[in-house]
């Protein structure tokens, strides 16, 4: 694989009150959980067994796997 790393998408659902996570780097990801901790723990298992049922190979002794997350918060309006 050409990259050095893994990126990794993290966005909270809102309506399902669970963290997705998916990359366009691994085929097949799509891990959700109810924290962020048991999102990242899910995402490194999943993503150690995608590379293998995919074929993937890096020339790396640990690949690199940047989660980023993204969570829109709100705040009250006082004026309302």
């Amino acid at each position: 694989m050409k990259h050095s790393s893994i990126i990794v998408r993290a966005l909270w659902d809102e309506e399902a009150e669970v963290w997705v996570a998916s990359s366009k780097d691994i085929d097949g990801l799509s891990v959700e959980a109810e924290t962020f901790e048991r999102l990242e723990k899910k995402v490194v298992l999943a993503i150690g067994d995608l590379l293998e049922l995919n074929g993937q190979a890096f020339d790396l002794p640990e690949i690199p796997v940047h989660i980023m997350s993204e969570h829109l918060a709100k705040v009250p309006n006082p004026r309302y």
